[in-house]
C-alpha cells in the first residue's frame, strides 16, 4: 500500500508539472491534432477513402456508356459528339468512340485502360447477376477451404539436416493412388445468398474501398466460401496500414510525452530534488508513466468506440503500450542531449513500426503474421478473432522485452546514472553492467543472458519479416548469418560489461567459466522461450524434443560455448579493438554450424 500511494503521489506530481511546465501553445497543438486524428477516423470510417478519386480523363461518345463509366469516382467522364474526330486521344487520358477504347500512349492511359476493363468486367458481372438462373450466367463455382501454413522450426534443435527445397518441375505422385469421390454439383447456399454476394463484390468499384471497409462495421460480415472465380484474388495490406496509422501513432505520439518527462529530469539535474527523497525508484517510474498509459488506452479506446470495434483490442494493444513506455523511458535515460535523445528516438520508432507493420501484411496468408499483435487486431476487425494461444505467442515477446527494460530503468534510476555525460555505446555498457554483481559475477551472467533472450528473438524475427520474400536459397542464407550474428552479440553484451564494470574479475582463470555459464543462461532462456512460443506456430510436441535427450542440447551448448569464448579470448588478446575480429570470428563459425545442420552442407 504504501508503494502505491507513493506511486499515485508521483503520478498527480506528474500531470501538474507536465501542465505547468508546457508552453502555452504545445498543449493546444497536441490536442488540436488529436482530435484532427479522431475526426479523421471517423470520416473515413462513414465515407471511405477517397484517394484516388478524379483520377483520370476520360472521352466518351456514347452516353449509355458514359453513364456507366460515371459511377466509378476514378474518372472525370465528358460525352463527346457521335461524329468527334480526334487526333490520337485528344489530351484525354482514355478515349472510347465507336466501341474502342484507345489510350494515351503513357503511364496514366495504360492505368486508365486497366481500370476501364476491370469496370466493363464488372459491368458484366451484374448483367449475369440479374439473370433468373444464376448457376447458367455462372457454371464455375469454387469452394474455398482454408489451410493454415506450417512451419518447421525444430530441424536444428533435434540435430536433424534439411536440404533447402528441391526446384520446381512436375509433380511425380509419391505412394498409393487412392480414387476419390466426385464431390457432388449441388451447393448448400441459397442463390439469393449467392447472388447478393456477386453483387455486393461488383458494387464495389474503389478498390481502396475494398481495404478500407475494415474501419467499418462492413469489414466484419462473413462471406460465403463458395465464390467465382472473378471474386478471388489475394489479400493485400492496405487494411494493415490503416491500422498501423489508427492507433500506433497515438500511442507512440503519447509515449515521447514520457520519453521527454525522463529526459527533463535529467537536463540541469531538475530531478535531484525528487532523487533526494525515500521515494522508491519503483514508486518514481510508476507513478511518471501511470499518466501516459492511462492517457494511452483513453486514446485507444476512443478510437475503438469510434469505429464500433471490439474492446478485446485493448488486450492486443497494452503490451504494445508498455513496450513503448518502457522503450522511451531507457532513451530517456540515455541519451546525453535533445539532439541525441531525437536520433535515437527516431531510429527506435523506424525498428518498432517496423516490426509490427510487416507481419501484419500476411494476416491473411501466412501464419508468420502472429509475431505482431497488430496481426490481433487485424483478425479482430475482421470477425474472426484469436485464440489464447495466438494472444501469447503475439505478445509475450512484448512483455518480458518491456520487463526487462523496466528492470534496467529502475536499478539505473540514480544521480550516478542519470547525470552521467558519457557517451551513447558507455552509457549502454554502464546500465548493463548495474546489473551485475561482484559478489555472484557468474549468477548475474547467467540472468542477464537469460532475460536478453526476448530481445534476441525480437531482432530474428525482424530479419525474417525482412528476408522472407527474398528468392530461394538466398534468403535462408541471408537469415542464417544475420541469426548468428545477433546471437553472437547479444552473447558477447554481458562479457563486454563484465569486463568494463568489474574488470578484476575478468580473468583468464575466470573466462572458461563465465563462457559456460554465459552458453547455459543463453541456452535455457532460448528452450523455455521456444517452448512457450514456437509451439504455437509449428503446434509440434517441443517437450519431448527439447527435454529428452541429452543429445539435442549438448550440440548448441557446445556452439554457444565456442562462440562467448572466441570473443572472451579476443577481448583478453586484443582489448577494445580485439572485440569486432572476435565477434566476426564468432559470427562465421555459428553460420557453419547453422549451414551443416540446416542446408546439408558438408565441410
Amino acid at each position: 500500500m504504501h508503494l502505491l500511494a507513493q506511486t499515485l503521489t508521483i503520478a498527480r506530481w506528474e500531470v501538474k508539472r507536465s501542465l505547468t511546465m508546457m508552453r502555452r501553445d504545445v498543449l493546444p497543438l497536441s490536442i488540436v491534432l488529436f482530435i484532427l486524428l479522431i475526426a479523421v477516423t471517423g470520416f473515413a470510417a462513414q465515407n471511405g477513402m477517397h484517394l484516388q478519386d478524379k483520377l483520370y480523363t476520360i472521352g466518351v461518345d456514347d452516353p449509355v456508356l458514359a453513364s456507366v463509366f460515371a459511377g466509378d469516382t476514378r474518372f472525370t467522364v465528358a460525352t463527346l459528339p457521335t461524329d468527334t474526330v480526334l487526333t490520337g486521344t485528344g489530351g484525354y487520358d482514355l478515349v472510347v468512340t465507336h466501341g474502342q477504347a484507345t489510350s494515351a500512349p503513357t503511364q496514366r492511359g495504360r492505368a486508365a485502360l486497366l481500370t476501364l476493363s476491370r469496370d466493363y468486367s464488372r459491368y458484366v458481372n451484374a448483367v449475369y447477376t440479374s439473370q433468373p438462373d444464376l448457376f447458367a450466367a455462372y457454371p464455375l463455382w469454387i469452394d474455398l477451404q482454408n489451410v493454415k501454413s506450417e512451419l518447421d522450426f525444430v530441424a536444428t534443435q533435434s540435430g536433424q539436416q534439411v536440404a533447402a527445397p528441391p526446384p520446381a518441375g512436375q509433380p511425380v505422385p509419391e505412394g498409393t493412388v487412392v480414387q476419390v469421390a466426385t464431390p457432388p454439383a449441388a451447393i448448400d447456399i441459397a442463390p439469393d445468398q449467392l447472388r447478393q454476394q456477386v453483387a455486393s463484390s461488383s458494387d464495389q468499384n474503389d478498390q481502396v474501398a475494398r481495404y478500407s471497409n475494415i474501419l467499418t462495421s462492413k469489414g466484419v460480415q462473413q462471406e460465403a466460401n463458395v465464390k467465382i472465380p472473378s471474386q478471388i484474388s489475394p489479400p493485400l495490406p492496405f487494411d494493415s496500414i490503416i491500422l498501423i496509422f489508427v492507433f500506433i501513432f497515438p500511442l507512440y505520439f503519447t509515449s515521447q510525452f514520457f520519453m521527454m518527462s525522463i529526459m527533463n529530469e535529467r537536463v540541469e539535474r531538475r530531478g535531484e530534488p525528487l532523487l533526494s527523497t525515500p521515494i522508491h525508484p519503483v514508486a518514481i517510474i510508476l507513478g511518471k508513466a501511470l499518466p501516459y498509459l492511462l492517457l494511452m488506452f483513453l486514446a485507444a479506446t476512443v478510437l475503438l468506440l469510434i469505429l464500433h470495434a471490439s474492446l478485446v483490442i485493448l488486450a492486443a494493444l497494452f503490451p504494445v503500450i508498455l513496450f513503448f513506455l518502457a522503450s522511451a523511458m531507457i532513451i530517456g535515460m540515455i541519451a546525453r542531449s535533445y539532439k541525441e535523445l531525437s536520433f535515437i528516438s527516431i531510429f527506435f520508432s523506424t525498428i518498432a513500426t517496423s516490426y509490427l507493420f510487416f507481419p501484419s501484411i500476411f494476416a491473411n496468408v501466412h501464419v508468420v503474421s502472429l509475431i505482431s499483435p497488430l496481426t490481433l487486431i487485424v483478425l479482430s476487425m475482421q470477425g474472426d478473432g484469436f485464440t489464447l494461444a495466438d494472444y501469447g505467442y503475439s505478445t509475450i515477446l512484448f512483455y518480458l522485452t518491456s520487463l526487462v527494460l523496466f528492470y534496467i530503468g529502475v536499478v539505473n534510476f540514480g544521480e550516478e546514472q542519470l547525470f552521467s555525460q558519457h557517451r551513447l555505446v558507455p552509457r549502454v555498457r554502464e546500465f548493463i553492467g548495474t546489473a551485475l554483481s561482484k559478489k555472484r559475477p557468474f549468477l548475474s551472467l547467467f540472468l542477464l543472458n537469460l532475460l536478453l533472450i526476448p530481445f534476441v528473438f525480437m531482432a530474428q524475427m525482424m530479419t525474417l519479416v525482412l528476408f522472407f520474400n527474398l528468392p530461394m536459397p538466398y534468403s535462408l542464407v541471408l537469415l542464417i548469418i544475420a541469426a548468428a550474428f545477433i546471437e553472437e552479440l547479444v552473447k558477447s553484451i554481458g562479457l563486454v560489461a563484465f569486463r568494463t564494470v568489474l574488470p578484476d574479475l575478468f580473468t583468464w582463470r575466470r573466462l572458461i567459466p563465465a563462457a559456460a555459464v554465459t552458453a547455459i543462461g543463453f541456452l535455457v532462456g532460448e528452450k523455455l522461450l521456444l517452448l512457450v512460443t514456437l509451439t504455437q506456430i509449428t503446434e509440434s510436441v517441443f517437450g519431448s524434443v527439447l527435454f529428452t535427450s541429452l543429445q539435442v542440447l549438448w550440440m548448441p551448448f557446445l556452439l554457444h560455448f565456442a562462440g562467448v569464448l572466441i570473443v572472451g579470448v579476443s577481448l583478453k588478446v586484443g582489448g577494445k579493438r580485439g572485440y569486432i575480429p572476435g565477434l566476426v570470428l564468432a559470427t562465421a563459425v555459428h553460420t557453419l554450424y547453422n549451414l551443416v545442420l540446416i542446408m546439408g552442407w558438408s565441410l
